[in-house]
């Protein structure tokens, strides 16, 4: 082997040429053991594995010792591992492992009987068995193939005379060919969405409604978005579920049809009320048909079930960005004008050839007008850039600056079709009109409307007999009617309501100039609309006749003018709307618009050209004067004001709890607890951010401000399990040993199994008994002997038989009245561990009274003295006074304390007792009271 030299001396070049061979040289001890390259170590270490060079196993394993100790996750390490066997198993495992394996292939072959024995399952599946998916080019014989035809073998067919070849025509017969129909399919065979079950069992069908399922799902995941649906409508025919469901509607969602997948999660919805997914493809339908609001209420459904799903998140972003665009509190680009062409409910919702790219803020009403008030304070005008469209829909111009290149001519409509019949003049005469009715309209409010929401469908009931100023019924009627049709885009049956409307009214005699100003107005609106400008402005001067300087005739005279390309009097008219209400940004578009073309057509001198201006009264300029808003629109704007705020809350809210959240994930305490600050001013009573932010509190040692969030949160949820055990480590921070033991058994009483808090117990117990040693450091107690003293000056003293127990040296009252008395009792019966004497003396007791004597006397000692009495002496006599004793004993001061100071024997002793007392049979008590008794000791 060459020796390379490069590698001769490793030390002095900073490369390896790892493409070259390893000389024999490297292959030594001393050289891997000062070789630091891991990556030409692994060569070496290959080479010697291969024996290329010899075998040499301690060197191998000297260097797989060394590679080890520079990268010990090198690949070169590692090594193989045989596949397992009976042999590496023990035999519970192996025995287990079989078992296993011997069920499924039972299983299997039950499933496999009962399908051979179902031949009716057969039979309905081979009858409904759809075609190959995205096949082309199958045919179904039974349908396409053509009909076998017998032949008899007895005859043959004789060949042809080649004379016959001679006459044979090729052109011919390629002609006749290709005038043949040929049967191509163009695409793949229709699949029946129906699926016959009727002679299926349950479980079966069940079966069957399964598989096609998962057909449509294949189906889905190839993006065969319509076979899938298919597939998923056989599986609901056979049996309606809440997946198929759900996976029908996000394959209509992907093949855009609303309408259906809108139906298929409304019945999920109608299933399964609250199911997240069809609540998040419900909210897709909704953000893709314009309802945001409805598509954010479905979306915060969806996080209060599920706070982490991101999905629902950022689609919510999503539509909140979309909300705030159309978000009509943003007027920085300059007040818009929304012609209004019928008063009050005509009004309210114009046409959507007039409103289709331009919506009015919902908090803009746009109702029509009922006098010449100013659309700015009552909302009659929305504010639109919108230029007055002039060929024959009263729509919006096109782009301002293009004006002046094209010129506006009207269609010349004819006012005959217009005409009132004679039957019509009749019935509105007689009164004829129905009444009493209510009709219900669903109007799409996009163009904003009093009471109206700035995203979906609002339906609206329209009274139609509604009082309409100082008309009677009937023409209140024909009005609302006529508002009703223009709402609709009925602008022909409208202007013929509006019509009948005024010759009732010129029948009638009634003196009421602003009602008739009102029809005139409508029927001008109407006239606009429908391209008839010369007839719409004969009923705007007549409105105008009736109440001057009213602005909407006045607006939609001007609109009529211009699309007459009468600019002088269209100039005039717009200007005095300004003087009237110098809000009005479209008149100022308008004006400066013909301001250029006047000046293209008439010159400098085109002012003097012009008719003169009137001149509007103070008492008109509705500018000049601001009526108070009524209380329905004060309210109005305050639901509005505090629906706003309250998204904003929920938006702000969501994003500053993700944000604390990331900030403890990454270990920003501080920061996390300034979010959670944050969200406690928004929401004050979401029990979550208090004790996340004790969490904080907690890792930044800041145990009374996490105390007290866990406080807060007891409050609003007196069982949550967090709080309780995070206020114990707070206690815990402030040494308060005997809190903290309370709050973790509280946590272990909730839920057993937190290990946690089992160990937290286990410290805060070895902690509380340290503190009371040290806070009691003097000598022990001494036992004192009490003895009898003879003589007859003390027998007055001496208790009677009755009373006492006379021993060697002490004697015992049976019978204490109070505390200091029991206490000298059982420390005598301690003291000479007389535990008969100490049971008689509990007999004796009223069990209600034993917390009050033993509040001075309770420690661990005297508790396990107790115990073992009532067991021994006191259990077989009276077992229901026992258990009377043990239900007052735990409501004693400090028994907690003393409890917890016991030792393992003292346990031991506590344990037998309610052994012993569960195996008592006694009316006083069942067992599963001496469990819960129990668990108070244990």
């Amino acid at each position: 082997m060459s020796a390379d030299p490069s590698f001769s001396l490793p030390n002095q070049f900073d490369t390896v040429d790892y493409s070259g061979n390893i000389p024999v040289e490297h292959l030594d001890y001393s050289y891997i053991e000062k070789c630091k390259d891991v990556k030409y170590l692994e060569k070496i270490l290959r080479l010697l594995r291969s024996g290329k060079e010899g075998i040499y196993p301690h060197l191998i394993k000297f260097c797989e010792s060394h590679l080890e100790k520079l990268d010990p996750k090198s690949r070169a390490l590692r090594t193989e591992n045989p596949v397992a066997t009976a042999a590496n198993l023990s035999a519970d495992e192996w025995s287990h492992i079989c078992d296993e394996l011997k069920m499924w292939q039972n299983e299997t072959k039950k499933m496999d009987t009962s399908l051979k024995q179902q031949f009716m399952f057969d039979e309905v599946v081979n009858n409904n068995i759809p075609p190959v998916r995205a096949s082309n080019s199958s045919l179904l014989l039974s349908q396409h193939s053509a009909p076998k035809v017998k032949r008899n073998p007895s005859k043959s067919v004789c060949p042809r005379d080649y004379k016959e070849w001679d006459k044979f025509n090729v052109k011919e017969d390629c002609l006749l060919v290709d005038e043949k129909p040929a049967h191509v399919i163009t695409g793949p065979p229709k699949i029946k969405t129906e699926v016959d079950s009727t002679l299926l069992t349950q479980e079966e069908k069940l079966l069957l409604a399964n598989r096609e399922k998962d057909k449509g799902n294949e189906a889905f995941r190839a993006k065969s978005y319509e076979e899938a649906v298919a597939y998923y409508s056989r599986s609901l025919s056979v049996v309606p579920t809440v997946a198929a469901y759900n996976n029908r509607a996000q394959a209509e969602i992907n093949l855009k049809q609303w309408d259906n997948a809108m139906k298929d999660c409304q019945r999920v919805l109608e299933m399964e009320p609250g199911n997240v997914k069809a609540l998040l493809r419900r909210a897709t339908l909704h953000k893709h048909m314009g309802n945001f609001q409805m598509a954010a209420e479905d979306l915060r459904m969806v996080l209060r079930e599920e706070p982490q799903n991101t999905s629902a998140t950022v689609l919510l972003s999503e539509i909140k960005k979309k909300m705030d665009e159309l978000d009509p509190g943003q007027k920085s680009q300059g007040k818009k004008i929304l012609i209004q062409e019928v008063e009050e409910e005509a009004d309210n919702d114009d046409t959507k050839a007039e409103h289709i790219a331009c919506p009015v803020e919902p908090s803009q009403a746009v109702g029509g007008e009922e006098s010449s008030a100013a659309p700015a304070e009552r909302g009659d005008m929305g504010n639109t850039q919108k230029k007055p469209h002039c060929r024959g829909d009263g729509g919006p111009h096109s782009d301002s600056g293009n004006s002046h290149h094209g010129h506006w001519r009207s269609k010349g409509g004819s006012s005959d079709k217009y005409k009132v019949t004679q039957e019509s003049k009749e019935k509105v005469a007689n009164g004829a009109g129905k009444r009493g009715s209510t009709t219900s309209v669903q109007a799409d409010h996009s163009s904003g409307g009093k009471g109206s929401s700035a995203f979906g469908n609002v339906a609206e009931t329209v009274n139609l007999d509604a009082p309409c100023g100082a008309l009677p019924p009937p023409l209140s009627r024909l009005k609302n009617e006529g508002n009703l049709l223009f709402k609709n885009g009925q602008f022909g049956d409208a202007l013929e309501k509006y019509s009948q409307a005024i010759q009732g009214y010129t029948d009638s005699g009634i003196d009421s100039p602003e009602d008739l100003c009102i029809l005139y107005s409508n029927r001008a609106a109407c006239y606009l609309k429908d391209g008839n400008s010369q007839d719409c402005i004969q009923d705007c001067t007549r409105a105008l006749e009736l109440q001057p300087f009213s602005l909407k005739p006045l607006l939609r005279r001007a609109m009529a003018y211009e699309s007459l390309e009468r600019y002088r009097k269209a100039y005039v008219d717009y200007k005095t709307v300004l003087q009237i209400d110098k809000s009005v940004q479209a008149a100022h578009d308008s004006v400066n618009r013909i301001t250029r073309l006047l000046i293209e057509q008439d010159g400098p001198e085109w002012r003097e050209k012009l008719p003169d201006i009137p001149l509007v009264p103070l008492s008109a300029q509705q500018h000049r004067r601001e009526e108070p808003p009524s209380t329905e629109v004060l309210q109005a704007r305050a639901e509005k004001a505090a629906r706003d705020a309250e998204r904003k809350a929920e938006v702000r809210f969501t994003a500053l709890k993700q944000e604390g959240n990331e900030f403890v994930k990454k270990g920003q305490y501080q920061d996390a607890l300034g979010k959670y600050s944050e969200c406690l001013k928004l929401k004050p009573e979401e029990c979550a951010i208090y004790t996340n932010r004790a969490l904080c509190y907690l890792k930044l040692e800041r145990f009374t401000e996490a105390k007290q969030d866990c406080d807060a949160a007891l409050k609003l949820e007196p069982t949550n399990k967090k709080a309780f055990y995070r206020r114990a480590l707070a206690n815990k921070g402030l040494k308060d040993y005997l809190a903290c033991s309370s709050d973790l058994q509280e946590v272990l009483q909730q839920d057993p199994n937190v290990q946690e808090a089992e160990k937290e117990l286990e410290e805060v117990t070895v902690l509380l008994r340290q503190t009371l040693t040290n806070a009691s450091p003097g000598k022990p107690r001494k036992i004192v002997t009490i003895t009898e003293v003879e003589g007859e000056d003390d027998t007055s003293a001496a208790p009677s038989s009755e009373n006492s127990c006379q021993g060697k040296n002490f004697t015992i009252n049976l019978k204490p009245t109070n505390a200091y008395e029991f206490g000298q009792a059982l420390n005598i019966a301690c003291s000479s561990g007389n535990m008969a004497a100490c049971a008689e003396m509990l007999a004796s007791t009223a069990p209600e009274m034993l917390p009050e004597f033993l509040s001075t006397h309770l420690d661990g000692h005297n508790i396990s003295f107790l115990m073992q009495a009532l067991d021994l002496h006191l259990l077989e006599k009276d077992p229901n006074l026992v258990y009377q004793h043990l239900n007052h004993l735990h409501t004693a001061d400090r028994f907690s304390v003393a409890l917890m100071l016991l030792e393992k024997d003292e346990r031991r002793h506590v344990t037998q007792l309610f052994e012993h007392l569960s195996a008592v049979e006694n009316t006083g008590f069942t067992k599963n009271d001496i469990q819960n008794l129990a668990n108070k000791y244990i």
